[in-house]
């Protein structure tokens, strides 16, 4: 069955693909899919053909073979691996005058949560990810794209050598650099609170850390200020995942006037 070579990797699930498709069709070298699938996909599958690209139905157990995971969705493509380009000098001031948001990761290192995340960063709107460059972070693999669920065609993922200097260099840019903090930091509640004669706010970067240790002392520190999301006590934390989307959620709202509290209408 199909194994990626060096360069390669498999993106699994109709959305993530059509996303894939959309974004940079020519990337894709290799197309699998189940025969209910197969009905949804005649673009791809003619602009396979005409790219002289390979693009095959299977049968279920060859599914699960070509994808190396039940969880497939019906449908396989093998695409050329991204590069995962680094942040350069000057970026994150082009970044804070356009307003971009930014989520940073501190090692966070399961895939899944990776890609739960950019689901959510694409949903909100978020511009770009940045992961620091060492062995304990995850970075965009078969798994990730996965979950994603195409978010990761969406947000543009970057890495940095120095997270901590990064996120100063953010702070020094104008953006408010907002950590998640397991415990003493302010509520997040805090984020919509208005501003000093309504002044608007800044661009935001969002901080969150590993799943067992949160943030490192030193990335900590480089941001402008943490914050913890109030719980009843039942349980320690949330999921990074359901933290980050909590926190997006608050600071997108507080910087759309979107008014968070407010019942729904009947």
């Amino acid at each position: 069955m199909d194994r990626p070579t060096k360069g390669e990797l498999k993106i699994c699930g109709l959305a993530a693909v059509r996303a894939r498709f959309q974004k940079e069709a020519g990337s894709i070298r290799r197309l699998y899919f189940d025969y209910p699938t197969g009905r949804k996909i005649g673009v791809l599958c003619r602009a396979l053909s005409a790219s002289r690209k390979i693009y095959r139905c299977l049968e279920p157990a060859d599914m699960e073979k070509v994808a190396g995971t039940v969880h497939h969705g019906g449908i396989v493509a093998v695409v050329d691996e991204p590069a995962l380009e680094p942040v350069v000098e000057g970026e994150p001031q082009a970044w804070a005058q356009k307003g971009d948001r930014v989520l940073a990761l501190d090692r966070i290192g399961n895939a899944h949560n990776l890609g739960a995340i950019a689901r959510t960063a694409a949903f909100f709107g978020i511009q770009r990810i940045v992961i620091p460059d060492v062995p304990t972070a995850a970075r965009p693999n078969d798994a990730a794209y996965r979950v994603a669920e195409g978010g990761l065609e969406r947000v543009e993922v970057r890495r940095v050598s120095s997270l901590p200097a990064f996120l100063k260099a953010l702070a020094g840019a104008g953006y408010e650099v907002v950590g998640a903090a397991a415990s003493g930091g302010k509520s997040a509640r805090s984020l919509g609170a208005p501003r000093p004669g309504g002044a608007p706010p800044p661009p935001f970067a969002l901080v969150l850390g590993n799943e067992e240790g949160g943030l490192s002392p030193e990335t900590a520190a480089a941001c402008t200020r943490l914050v913890t999301i109030p719980g009843a006590g039942a349980v320690e934390s949330l999921n990074v995942s359901t933290a980050a989307a909590v926190l997006m959620w608050e600071l997108t709202g507080a910087r759309t006037g979107t008014d968070r509290r407010r019942p729904p209408s009947p």
